[in-house]
């Protein structure tokens, strides 16, 4: 489990695919100190495991069909990530409760700066939609936000980023038409699977 606060901004320094999964080498100097091989580590919100550790590098495997799924089909060498360890129960709770089980990739609209933040719109996937709510809790590449307004029309979301978002993740350097990993609140889920299933 994960809050969505990043921990680091990390780099992507290789990346090896195969027929099913591919490697990718992370470096997060700041972090690896506290990075064991079996760990969970959100990437961009993705929960990957650490398969190694050297130096200031940490790698994990990633599947096809995470590829396939998340907005890490587009990372590079070179790209920066978001980073966070997982949470621990002995400490405060900043954010908001994070599987790191993507529902999907929402596409960047626009990213407008402003006097003391910047406003973030997206494209999120219809069936998505549904789940978000004013005010309420929205996971966008790891990152917890506020959901600041909402457009059914054209299933457009925005959210605002505070200087101290935009210094310390890659939402800053989003432009429109790439891809961000999304995952709407548990809690809402939750509770449209108890109504569908009623008393049966």
């Amino acid at each position: 489990m994960f809050t969505g606060l990043i921990s680091e901004l990390g780099h992507i320094t290789a990346i090896s695919k195969g027929e099913t999964s591919a490697i990718f080498s992370i470096n997060a100097p700041r972090l690896i100190a506290d990075i064991h091989v079996g760990d969970s580590v959100a990437v961009n919100g993705v929960c990957l495991t650490a398969t190694a550790v050297s130096g200031t590098e940490f790698t994990t495997d990633v599947m096809i069909q995470t590829l396939s799924l998340t907005s890490l089909s587009q990372a590079k060498v070179g790209s920066p990530v978001n980073l966070e360890l997982a949470a621990q129960l002995n400490a405060r709770m900043g954010g908001h409760i994070v599987q790191g089980h993507v529902d999907g990739v929402a596409k960047v609209i626009a990213l407008t700066p402003g006097e003391k933040w910047a406003q973030f719109d997206i494209e999120v996937p219809e069936n998505l939609s549904r789940y978000i709510v004013n005010q309420g809790s929205i996971c966008l590449d790891g990152v917890s936000l506020t959901v600041g307004e909402i457009r059914d029309d054209k299933n457009m979301v925005t959210v605002w980023l505070i200087p101290e978002t935009l210094e310390r993740t890659n939402l800053s350097i989003k432009k429109p038409g790439d891809l961000v990993n999304i995952e709407v609140d548990i809690l809402a889920k939750y509770v449209e699977r108890l109504l569908a299933k009623g008393d049966k």
